[in-house]
């Protein structure tokens, strides 16, 4: 292992030095420390303090003992998580200094503060979002706070995902849970899956972040009022702690496909979007017009009939109609 590792929670590489010494040897003393890292004793005692200020190690009678790796990897990431919130704090609230730093040089432009830049119309969020796809290069990352995405919304961001998957970048999502109790939105995530997305969902998060090639995050200005436009924020510093802040919420989130699998055996039946489907199909409507209804391709839509008609054991579409009917599905 380097030395260097724990420098994405915060911990400067001299204090990570002399935590992973402290946990080889329990107990070992001041002079030893310092002479085995070749720290100046006042240096050393400087950074110990430190350490025991952030609870990674602790006085005993017979020396210096390190905390439990378990308990020092959260603490350092809750104290930087804490970190990452005030800063999102701070950036939300960037309105009256972005209009006196207006007012001062008259510009109408967007505003860039540290490199931070405020876009507040709509148009030119979507278009600034679309450069950043189309110029990414490995990997996009984002959270979706809503319970639903709206078929106008499903519609502009669809391509441009679909774009990324195709040219082979890396896509992780998260959306909440209760996304999947919404058919179009379901058969959105399914469909990025399908292409080679990473789909996860989460109870809640109140995040909303999109990062590409962890160089550029984009997150509202105001988290409930999406119409105020969106922060484009580009200092290595932030962007490392919003995607560390994206790592963290993607690991407490759970695989898609695991969890509707896990519903569909409590409901032994078909999913909402399957119903929807057999509903369309029944109808006797074009499968364009059912792929509208989903908002999914009329591929996407295609597959879904052919995985309900595989369900229900079905040869034809008039069958399946007939099976599903029988069972009550429709």
């Amino acid at each position: 292992m380097g030395n260097k590792e724990m420098s994405c929670l915060g911990l400067p590489e001299e204090q990570e030095q002399i935590y992973r010494l402290c946990r080889r040897e329990p107990g070992i003393e001041l002079d030893s420390l310092s002479d085995r890292l070749r720290l100046p004793p006042d240096s050393a005692r400087q950074e110990l303090r430190g350490l025991c200020e952030l609870e990674l190690l602790h006085r005993q009678t017979d020396g210096v003992v390190a905390a439990d790796p378990d308990a020092a990897v959260a603490r350092l990431l809750d104290l930087r998580l804490q970190g990452l919130r005030k800063m999102l704090r701070l950036l939300t609230q960037l309105q009256p200094l972005v209009a006196s730093l207006r007012a001062e040089r008259c510009e109408r432009s967007a505003a860039l503060v540290g490199g931070i830049e405020q876009v507040t119309e709509l148009p030119k969020v979507c278009d600034r979002i679309d450069d950043l796809a189309f110029f990414a290069r490995e990997e996009v990352a984002l959270v979706e706070p809503g319970n639903a995405l709206k078929p106008e919304e499903i519609e502009q961001v669809r391509p441009r995902v679909l774009r990324c998957l195709r040219r082979g970048l890396s896509v992780r999502t998260v959306f909440v849970r209760k996304a999947v109790d919404h058919p179009p939105t379901v058969a959105y995530l399914r469909e990025l899956e399908s292409d080679g997305a990473r789909v996860r969902l989460i109870g809640h998060t109140a995040a909303k972040i999109e990062i590409y090639d962890r160089r550029t995050a984009v997150i509202p200005v105001h988290p409930e009022n999406r119409a105020r436009g969106a922060l484009f924020a580009q200092e290595s510093g932030l962007v490392s702690n919003l995607f560390a802040l994206f790592e963290s919420i993607w690991e407490k989130s759970s695989d898609l496909f695991a969890l509707l699998e896990e519903r569909k055996s409590d409901d032994d039946g078909p999913s909402e979007v399957e119903r929807m489907v057999l509903r369309t199909m029944c109808s006797g409507r074009k499968d364009e017009a059912g792929a509208r209804d989903l908002g999914v391709s009329v591929r996407t839509y295609r597959r879904h009939i052919a995985d309900s008609m595989q369900m229900l054991g079905a040869g034809t579409r008039s069958q399946a109609a007939l099976l599903a009917r029988e069972r009550g599905w429709i």
